[in-house]
């Protein structure tokens, strides 16, 4: 990353050492006891804590990223822990009282822009949560969390003759020798199951600290507590179990109808794990560009944004020229990808780990999406507490690039028929996303609706669930690694309860994409334009400014299917 000056600062002094406490609290103190005699003064008050807020987020997401690069590092995971354990502990009650503050103003009534409806609703919700003695219990949580993440990064496999980590060790799941593929997936079920238990230890850890932290707050179960957290004022648990309900009935029979085509195509009696990545006409696999190749990916990615709107491309040419991508996979990486946003420069960084594959332009396409909303949303909107959508309405900015990417794929292969090979594979990937993200959603709520439950009842209650949504997959022999998979799952140990937003948020981009086959331009302006209201709209109001329904019925589910079903039957199997 790309050092950062200050020239902006009004508020936080230049040279300002956000690990430091005694130069953070005066500050916090000077907020507090400010005087506040109108409407005009409370603005400028807020562009002071908003100033403060961007400098702490910057620094910790900062830290964060640093300590995801690089987890066997422990000059940086002490940085890390140190502002986790003695810097953001401190400033939540801070927080607190500043949103009572704002909140106990009687000069809010005198803000006319609609958007501080939107802050007003958001830091109530924050108010109604806040309780100080869950601050050492957060604390814990993610000293717990950080502790998954480093036993996950240090999963290495020795597979013919090499060392490889467990996302590049995903490139065999593609060969079309049955047999490396099956070696393969013995080698990474073997090594994850070194660690089951204690990831297993890490989970029972983490329950009884999230369950008193929702009882402190005053809600009956966790899930409560984190529907407020989560500000979901738009849709309810028993929203999402009709969703669950609509997809077990619309698409689950799809994924088993594509999963017997492709039993059939490969002509095996049993399709089992290690069947599902790879080219069931046993052609090579897609391999998008060499594993080293990381810069390769990043430029054609950036055609594919060029060709979709140029602006698209200048946005992302910003990343690389910032140094605010690292994407390939190594050893002391921490897994999985995200896009974070730092806050005071208004820039973001993405972070992946590219193994080759196709899956990994998907990512980029994705993670792209995601900087071009901040990007957008920073530039419009001054204030860091109003910058973020809803996640749903986030996700719905990424996953739209992947869609919409689909159609530029001849920019990633030179062959035609890889193109379309590639965009087959993402569109079957978007049907068998929504059983896995039902899956692991149902499988929160009955997590957190169980309080006390017991390492087996829990074990048992993930395997009801994933038969309820899975397909005709034999795992015969592997009993056990799948009834531990969903401890791959890192949503379930960072963020419980963030998954549903992705299956939202899915719908809402398969309506984009149909939008764009319709007219493209007209599709990227809206989508633009309601990128750059960041979190000022509720959010089925931000869906509207993209044209689109904020709606996960049956009614609206079965047509989005029937469109993907014919796009696929579109393209050669």
């Amino acid at each position: 990353m790309v050092a950062q000056s200050h020239p902006g600062r009004k508020f936080v002094p230049a040279q300002f050492d956000v690990a430091d406490w005694a130069q953070i609290e005066p500050l916090c103190t000077q907020l507090l006891e400010a005087s506040i005699a109108s409407p005009a003064e409370l603005e400028a008050w807020l562009g002071r804590a908003s100033e403060l807020s961007s400098v702490v987020d910057e620094y910790g997401s900062r830290r964060y990223i640093d300590k995801s690069c690089h987890t066997d590092d422990t000059k940086i995971e002490q940085a890390f822990m140190h502002f986790v354990e003695n810097i953001e502990p401190k400033l939540k009650p801070f927080y607190f009282e500043l949103q009572k503050k704002y909140l106990a103003s009687p000069h809010r009534s005198g803000l006319s822009d609609k958007r501080y409806a939107i802050l007003t609703r958001k830091w109530q919700a924050d108010v109604d949560v806040f309780r100080p003695e869950n601050i050492p219990l957060e604390t814990q949580i993610t000293k717990l969390v950080t502790e998954y993440d480093k036993i996950c990064g240090a999963m290495l496999v020795e597979f013919k003759g090499k060392q490889y980590t467990m996302q590049q060790l995903a490139r065999f799941n593609e060969e079309t020798d049955r047999t490396v593929r099956e070696e393969s997936f013995q080698v990474a079920a073997a090594r994850r199951m070194q660690d089951k238990d204690k990831i297993e230890t890490i989970f029972e850890q983490l329950l009884p600290l999230r369950q008193t932290i929702a009882a402190n707050a005053g809600c009956d179960n966790y899930r409560t507590f984190m529907w407020k957290s989560l500000k979901r004022f738009d849709y309810t648990p028993d929203d999402c179990h009709k969703f669950a309900d609509a997809i077990e009935k619309s698409i689950v029979p799809l994924v088993r109808e594509l999963d017997r085509q492709r039993k059939s195509d490969m002509g095996l009696e049993k399709l089992r794990p290690w069947d599902l990545a790879v080219d069931p006409k046993n052609r090579p696999p897609l391999r998008p560009f060499a594993e080293a190749d990381v810069d390769g990916l990043v430029t054609r990615t950036r055609q594919i944004f060029e060709r979709m709107s140029p602006t698209l491309a200048t946005d992302f040419e910003t990343l690389r020229s910032n140094k605010n991508l690292d994407l390939e996979s190594r050893k002391g990486k921490q897994p999985g990808g995200y896009q974070c946003c730092l806050e005071e420069c208004g820039q973001p960084f993405i972070f992946m780990n590219a193994a080759g594959l196709q899956r990994d332009v998907e990512t980029l396409l994705h993670e792209g999406g995601h900087a071009f909303h901040f990007l957008a949303a920073a530039a419009n909107e001054p204030l860091t507490f109003l910058r973020s959508a809803p996640m749903e309405f986030c996700e719905v900015a990424s996953m739209s690039m992947e869609a919409l990417g689909s159609d530029h794929y001849d920019l990633i292969y030179d062959d035609p028929a890889l193109a379309a090979r590639a965009k087959r594979t993402y569109f079957e990937g978007v049907i068998r996303f929504f059983p896995w993200m039902a899956t692991i959603d149902q499988f929160q709520h009955w997590i957190y609706t169980h309080p006390g439950h017991s390492a087996q009842e829990r074990t048992s209650a993930w395997l009801a669930t994933l038969e309820r949504f899975s397909s005709i997959v034999d795992w015969t022999g592997y009993e056990q690694v799948r009834a531990a998979s969903w401890q791959r799952q890192l949503h379930l140990f960072h963020v419980p309860f963030y998954y549903v937003e992705y299956g939202i948020a899915q719908i809402g981009a398969l309506q984009l994409w149909m939008k764009a086959k319709e007219d493209t331009q007209r599709a990227i302006a809206n989508y633009r334009s309601a990128l750059k209201l960041g979190g000022t709209r509720p959010l089925p109001e931000l869906f509207s400014a993209a044209g689109l329904r904020f709606d996960f019925s049956i009614q609206t589910i079965e047509p989005l299917i029937r469109a993907v079903g014919e796009e696929l039957a579109s393209l050669p199997a």
